[in-house]
């Protein structure tokens, strides 16, 4: 298949995502991605998660990739936040029927979508390929690929991720920034169980967070971790042997699940921020870290990306429906509204609570917290803040509504 009604550059969770949500109502993807899947397949743990969030857990239901995990995600049916070990913070709780999210790892949700990728009639998979050159014009896209073959199709959707060349190629501007933090990634196995809750631990050295996942056959324990360290300092985190670091874990978590022991291999990346001054352009769209990337302090980073994926392809649904051209620049620029007020109140929400919790003194640790019982006590705001927390705040696309498009 040379012709579709979407080529999407990137085969990442979102660019799947999105394949998958468009193949359910019957529009034809082809996706393009440099990276070979068999070496994705057979990936061991690398101590990588996602906490994907009860709206995006309603999409996957929808488009048929809930059917394909090889193993259950672990409910987050609680997330407690507190302002270092301090008594007092706020406490998240789940709906009766339904928990804030599930903790996948990532190969496990990138295993599901792939599986839910193959299986589609209306999805063609070109892995280890490229493009070469790109033509957008006023009939279509064509994007040639290196080996020669020739795509086309009305519409051109960036999904490669944050350091996207397609992106540059297109002369998308974008506001970036990087923070001076570095995230140390892993999981631990602790003596105590977790109950299903998640703890967001915020320190001025930066937050420490914990997310439940699922135990081990030997009935072990574990959680994901993500501590967010000053930049100059995760060397020397990383060359700590593991029984030191899991020591020094334990002692900013206050010990609170009992004995810990690394579960997973570290990894550490810089922390950094950018936002799209626009998700749309000439026939062309983009989704998820092509268009943003969020510090990991709230976890939405990869939720926010299937809603783009959502709202993307609910709009190119009711365009096809219309017999609308996939590629016209009303029927993108509402994309654009839809999801750049969301992304950007995302991000900006994100980025004020990163620099706020940063500033260090016993003063501006009494005023948060101070600030957190009063949210609590708050039952409007505090339940704003639950949504967001479980994704279904805003103008909610009909898949993360749980409803067929």
């Amino acid at each position: 298949m040379n012709r579709a009604d979407v080529i999407i550059l990137g085969g990442g969770l979102v660019g799947l995502a999105l394949a998958a949500a468009l193949d359910s109502s019957g529009l034809r993807s082809i996706v393009v991605d440099p990276a070979d899947p068999d070496q994705r397949k057979g990936a061991a743990y690398d101590g990588r998660t996602s906490a994907v969030s009860s709206s995006s857990l309603r999409m996957f239901g929808v488009i048929g990739v809930a059917n394909h995990f090889p193993e259950a995600g672990n409910p987050i049916r609680q997330i407690q936040v507190a302002d270092g070990l301090a008594p007092g913070g706020l406490v998240f709780e789940a709906e009766p029927d339904e928990p804030l999210g599930h903790m996948h790892e990532n190969r496990h949700l990138r295993a599901a979508l792939l599986a839910r990728a193959e299986t589609g009639r209306s999805i063609s998979l070109l892995w280890q390929s490229r493009a070469a050159t790109i033509d957008r014009g006023e009939h279509g896209v064509i994007v040639h690929l290196q080996d020669g073959r020739e795509l086309r199709a009305p519409l051109l959707v960036v999904a490669e991720g944050r350091n996207s060349p397609t992106r540059e190629w297109a002369g998308i501007r974008i506001a970036r920034w990087q923070y001076d933090h570095s995230a140390i990634v892993s999981t631990l196995a602790h003596e105590l169980p977790h109950d299903d809750v998640a703890y967001e631990i915020f320190y001025p050295s930066g937050p420490f967070a914990l997310l439940p996942m699922g135990d081990l056959p030997d009935g072990t324990h574990r959680s994901a971790l993500v501590w967010s360290v000053p930049r100059p300092d995760a060397a020397g985190w990383m060359s700590l042997s593991d029984a030191d670091f899991a020591a020094e874990a334990r002692v900013a978590m206050g010990g609170f699940l009992g004995p810990v022991r690394m579960a997973a291999p570290r990894s550490t990346y810089p922390l950094g921020f950018h936002h799209a001054a626009t998700v749309v352009g000439e026939r062309l769209v983009l989704v998820g870290d092509a268009a943003h990337a969020l510090h990991p302090i709230a976890g939405q980073g990869v939720n926010v990306g299937f809603r783009d994926a959502a709202a993307l392809a609910e709009v190119l649904v009711d365009g096809a429906r219309l017999g609308l051209d996939l590629g016209d620049a009303q029927l993108l620029a509402r994309y654009g509204r839809w999801r750049s007020l969301d992304t950007l109140s995302v991000a900006v929400a994100t980025d004020s609570l990163t620099r706020l919790y940063g500033v260090p003194g016993r003063t501006a640790s009494a005023v948060r917290r101070f600030g957190m019982g009063l949210v609590d006590r708050l039952g409007p705001l505090k339940d704003k803040l639950n949504a967001e927390a479980r994704g279904t705040s805003g103008d909610l696309p009909l898949l993360l509504r749980g409803l067929p498009i």
